[in-house]
């Protein structure tokens, strides 16, 4: 039982390490949508100064110097997830990582060159080969750079304290880590050419239920219901990189994965190309599905719990409500409204899941055209209404349609089931303001007592809004006093792991956390 324990706490820490990556991703986006929206030709004829040659010079170098953080997205994922898996030294592991995807992109190249497989540079994106930091390899993209990162957190976790002879002496310890992985990555790239064709028939099948109609179900109602176990960054990353979600031939180039074709459409080819008829296709799996939950069903489902609850509670839920809708509204963060009642109430919130995955299909088939990754209203205002031919209307058709079912459903759901939504408990933490008043020190020494003190924490980390703790007894923790650190939920995915929900200030919570474990 016990590997199977660690197996699944392994997956959900992969989950998180994920978020480093796209993190970045996301917010450049937004600067390549901004400067790309503004060099459009009809951008330019509505608001002739974008066309005086020093401002449009600017946008295009803007969008020139963000445009490289996406050429190397594999990279990118190679040292976050040796950063997020490593348990040992996170600094030697992310550095082992590049000089082993590195290592592994030139053994490639040396494989295709053996086999005399390596294609003309004019052709290559053709066969499924393209060009990395200057070398010609094969289109592994981002899963290279999470096997990389996998291994170079292994060896780094396991050689990191490695002693050698007196005579290579100078090489042992964290020394030996990088060494170790040229050595592994060698052979990883020799092999992986071979078992690269058969992953990618198998990604191909599953993509063929991904990219049917009903695709957007199934990409989007199971995001949500991977939310709770941590594990919707896992199952992004499937059809957003690989081929899961498709190759795309455009201008000549094959784009392996949802991203990097939306990418390439978005912000170099823009709304007046032939290959913006793609943006539909590529979008359904993206930010508008998002948008339908942050924007239109969110308000809903608060709407829902702030008339359900208690008349003497109304005021602190209203309160607590609005910044829950606000946080997924600007920042893209559904967890805290989401977590007041998954554990509560599964199987609403497995009908909220089905809402979102038809709301994602009747979007795809009105060929809404929203990119990129967030779903916040600044997203729909940049790639929604500053592009052309986006049909965000529809967007704000369905969304408002949903959002009246989901409303009654909701309202109907507490009312007769008796679901103890905030406002609606015996007893609630809603007047807890330690989190508002940022007294993160307070939090820390809470948290730590409430977990059975520093010597039953094992481990801690973070998310975008929960503590992820591994602790030695789960019996000893007080979940009382846990509720007094200011928490707004927490649960236990597994034996001896447990989440407490702090909502975007985590990161605040964490690093005081750190701080007091040391002292």
């Amino acid at each position: 039982m016990w590997p199977k324990k660690k197996f699944g706490e392994s997956i959900q820490r992969f989950g998180r390490t994920l978020l480093l990556p796209i993190g970045v991703l996301a917010p450049i986006g937004m600067i390549l949508g901004i400067s790309g929206a503004l060099v459009q030709s009809y951008m330019i004829a509505r608001f002739p100064f974008l066309g005086n040659e020093t401002v449009n010079a600017l946008l295009v170098s803007i969008r020139s110097i963000a445009g490289v953080i996406f050429d190397n997205i594999p990279l990118l994922f190679a040292m976050g997830v040796a950063y997020g898996m490593s348990l040992k030294d996170k600094g030697i592991a992310v550095f082992a990582s590049v000089v082993g995807y590195l290592t592994l992109i030139i053994t490639i190249n040396v494989w295709l060159v053996l086999t005399g497989k390596l294609a003309d540079p004019a052709i290559m994106t053709q066969v499924g080969q393209i060009k990395v930091l200057g070398i010609q390899t094969m289109n592994i993209s981002a899963a290279g750079g999470i096997i990389t990162g996998l291994i170079a957190a292994w060896a780094t976790d396991k050689f990191y304290n490695l002693e050698l002879p007196t005579a290579f002496a100078f090489f042992s310890g964290k020394k030996s880590v990088s060494i170790i992985m040229i050595g592994l990555m060698i052979a990883v790239g020799a092999v992986l050419p071979f078992i690269w064709e058969i992953l990618v028939l198998g990604l191909m099948k599953l993509s063929a239920v991904i990219l049917s109609p009903v695709g957007p179900f199934f990409t989007a109602g199971g995001e949500r219901l991977f939310i709770p176990f941590g594990l919707h960054h896992v199952w992004n990353v499937l059809f957003r990189f690989t081929e899961a979600g498709g190759s795309y031939v455009i201008d000549g180039q094959t784009f392996v994965g949802v991203v990097p074709a939306m990418t390439e459409v978005l912000f170099k080819q823009g709304p007046n190309s032939e290959y913006w008829a793609m943006m539909p296709s590529l979008t359904r799996f993206m930010a508008q599905q998002q948008m339908l939950v942050t924007l239109f069903l969110f308000p809903a489902i608060a709407l829902a719990i702030y008339k359900t609850s208690k008349k003497e509670n109304r005021a602190e839920v209203k309160s607590m409500l609005v910044t829950m809708v606000l946080t997924a509204m600007l920042g893209n963060v559904t967890e805290p409204l989401e977590f007041t009642f998954v554990f509560i109430a599964p199987l609403l919130y497995l009908v909220y899941a089905i809402i979102v995955g038809i709301g994602a299909v009747l979007l795809s088939l009105a060929g809404v055209a929203i990119g990129y990754i967030r779903g916040t209203v600044f997203d729909f205002t940049i790639f929604g209404l500053l592009y052309e031919h986006t049909n965000w209307i529809f967007l704000v058709i369905i969304g408002s349609c949903l959002a009246v079912v989901t409303y009654f459903i909701f309202y109907w759901a507490i009312i007769k089931f008796d679901i103890k939504t905030p406002g609606r408990e015996e007893s609630s933490n809603l007047k807890n303001t330690l989190i508002k008043e940022k007294r993160y020190g307070e939090i820390a020494e809470i948290l730590i007592k409430a977990l059975g003190g520093k010597q039953n924490i094992r481990n801690v980390d973070n998310c975008i809004t929960r503590m992820r703790i591994d602790v030695s007894e789960v019996n000893q923790i007080d979940k009382d006093l846990m509720l007094e650190s200011g928490c707004t939920a927490f649960f236990f995915p597994s034996a001896n792991h447990v989440h407490v929900v702090y909502g975007p200030k985590v990161e605040f919570v964490r690093n005081a956390v750190d701080e007091a474990m040391k002292k």
